[in-house]
């Protein structure tokens, strides 16, 4: 089911509880083609940040694949999540 998200800015936190900082974060409506959020130099063990999806994202589905790749390589299971709720934060453990 599609949802048109209009203006509407769509903000979601995630937060690293691993002892490895989270490199890239990985989302896809089908978990087969991936995008990425643009993270910088990464996300450090134990911080929290906020992130802002597009505006080229506007027409896709608010559940999406989430997943993330690690310092070392390794990348965790993807995991659904409804970005279009409010106060959304997704953790890694």
């Amino acid at each position: 089911m599609a949802f048109a998200r209009g203006t509407v800015e769509y903000k979601f936190k995630v937060h690293n509880n691993t002892d490895q900082a989270i490199k890239k974060i990985l989302v896809s409506e089908d978990g087969k083609k991936y995008g990425y959020f643009d993270i910088g130099n990464g996300i450090p063990a134990g911080a929290t940040v906020e992130l802002v999806w597009a505006e080229s994202t506007d027409g896709e589905n608010c559940e999406q694949l989430f997943k993330a790749v690690f310092a070392d390589g390794e990348e965790s299971d993807p995991v659904k999540f409804d970005f279009c709720e409010k106060g959304l934060v997704l953790e890694f453990n």
